[in-house]
């Protein structure tokens, strides 16, 4: 990195609020272009969540080291540190404003998409160095763009020497794991026997349908499916063959052509969980309304900076709210009709977006093509079944199947922290606050993919999967001498720890209706009273 410019903080602030994306790597300055914004195949808000803020640990774990190699062209200067650390700043994004295309379609300006609504008081669910957004109808903004206070964190309890020192323990942890070899994918050992079972499942669910055992059919074909949902998750982390043009394409081919699911709405989406876990306005993973609130924050009808919309609290939520640790388990049995929601809503917003990330194109069109097969096999599979209620019940049998693979991915995030401990918060003290690993017995990992270790995996993305378990063991080290919690719970134990906190935010939401039918039946009786008097 070339650049030898010191920026001051002052400085890279008032070039932010200029316009400018600023994220601080190893002591240098990034600017990112617009052209790169949209380019970024991680998706644009990946790179908006750390604009005024040191994201060497995060840009680390999730780049090749072909990639961190062409971070210097980005580069232009160095910052001003204090105490060895950066001073971090509020991304713009992170209190509702980004940069829109102006009236003349050329420049860009300051848009406000919500209202950030800082933290009056300091608990353990709303600390006060959070910051959640709501809609603008809450409290419109009169502002035009963002100020210098908008830029700056509101008080943490986190001590920034603290937090450097977890950042540089990870750095040593991770190049432990590098010289471990944990990065090299065990093709034969690792994916050899799963190549295996997919076959076995797919060559068991076509045997049991041209026998007419259309039940026992859709049971194997959901197996396969929840199985190969690992190998492509693997591919969109590149965590395979590291190439992401052979990665991208083989995910495709599994995804969407077998799966009828969008590999590209699942990288934007999970790299954007992975970046703000636990986040209420900003992890699209937490943000299930109006099924599911796992804290009261979302009582508040929050704004989704992902999905760019309100999450309404109404009366359709409230009655679901209420009840969702009744409904958890039925919720999950249909959970991957969401998906294909969320799958083809990105495509169709895709089909209009001018702005195309890497492989844009090719890989958009190639998806469509994919999902288009699918359903005509699929279709087809259905259409065999011989009458409507036996296609139902193929249909639906074979999506909840799948379920065990959803409740276990909740598991590790539902029962975690909420609360936004700011910038200054470190990427390993972030990750293991916000996951937990799904204790289970080697010999049944397969089952699980071996993504019940999430802890190991969200601290290290790229990480082969079938290597987490030998990871772990150092991970373990790591918490115990950085004095950090790491979680984990039996399956049994984790289930009741998701269902303890659906069932606490269900009684805040019972608690709430009875308070506001208790104040309705005053108000009515107080009028009554008035209207005696007069």
């Amino acid at each position: 990195m070339g650049a030898t410019r010191i920026w001051t903080r002052d400085e890279v602030a008032a070039r932010i609020l200029a316009g400018e994306h600023l994220i601080v790597y190893n002591a240098h300055l990034l600017r990112i272009t617009n052209s790169w914004l949209d380019a970024h195949p991680g998706g644009a808000l990946a790179l908006l969540h750390f604009v005024g803020r040191d994201a060497s640990d995060e840009i680390e774990a999730y780049h090749h080291d072909d990639t961190l190699k062409l971070i210097s062209h980005y580069s232009i200067g160095r910052v001003e540190l204090t105490d060895d650390a950066w001073l971090p700043l509020v991304p713009p994004v992170m209190s509702g404003w980004v940069r829109k295309v102006a009236q003349d379609g050329k420049s860009t300006e300051w848009h406000s998409e919500a209202t950030p609504q800082r933290s009056s008081v300091d608990t353990h669910l709303s600390p006060s160095s959070q910051i959640l957004l709501v809609s603008k109808d809450h409290n419109h903004t009169s502002q035009p763009a963002p100020d210098r206070a908008t830029l700056e964190p509101p008080p943490t309890s986190l001590s920034l020497k603290l937090q450097t020192q977890h950042s540089k323990a990870y750095k040593e942890l991770h190049k432990r794991i590098v010289d471990a070899g944990l990065y090299k994918t065990p093709y034969l050992t690792g994916y050899g026997p799963e190549v295996l079972r997919y076959t076995l499942l797919g060559c068991l669910s076509a045997y049991a349908y041209q026998h007419g055992w259309f039940i026992t059919s859709s049971v194997f074909l959901g197996l396969m499916w929840h199985q190969l949902v690992f190998t492509a998750h693997d591919l969109g982390h590149m965590g395979v063959t590291h190439n992401w043009a052979i990665d991208r394409l083989l995910s495709i081919l599994i995804a969407d052509f077998i799966g009828g699911l969008s590999i590209g709405w699942w990288v934007e989406n999970h790299n954007v969980h992975h970046i703000v876990t636990n986040h209420p306005s900003h992890d699209p993973d937490i943000e299930h309304l109006p099924f599911f609130a796992i804290s009261p924050n979302f009582l508040d009808s929050l704004w989704s900076s992902y999905y760019k919309r309100t999450m309404w609290f109404d009366r359709f939520a409230k009655v679901f709210v209420a009840i969702q640790h009744k409904l958890f388990y039925v919720v999950m049995a249909f959970a991957r009709f969401n998906l294909y929601a969320n799958s083809y809503t990105f495509l169709y917003k895709k089909a209009f977006d001018t702005r195309r990330a890497r492989g844009g194109r090719w890989a958009w069109s190639l998806e469509i093509v994919g999902l288009t097969f699918f359903w005509s096999w699929f279709g087809r599979v259905l259409y065999g079944c011989g009458s409507w209620q036996m296609a139902l019940a193929y249909l639906l049998v074979s999506h909840a199947v799948t379920s065990p693979l959803h409740v276990q991915i909740v598991l590790s995030h539902f029962s975690m922290s909420t609360a936004d401990l700011g910038p200054t918060e470190s990427f390993p003290h972030r990750q293991l606050r916000t996951t937990s690993d799904v204790i289970c017995d080697e010999s049944i990992g397969f089952i699980h993919g071996g993504l019940h270790l999430q802890v190991t995996h969200h601290l290290f993305p790229r990480l082969p999967r079938h290597n987490l378990k030998r990871a772990s063991a150092l991970v373990k080290e790591f918490a115990q001498e950085q004095g950090l919690t790491y979680a984990e719970f039996g399956f049994v134990d984790g289930n009741a720890e998701v269902i303890g906190v659906l069932r606490g935010v269900a009684e805040q939401v019972k608690l709430m209706g009875k308070v506001a039918n208790v104040e309705a039946k005053e108000a009515v009786e107080k009028r009554l009273i008035n209207k005696k008097v007069a």
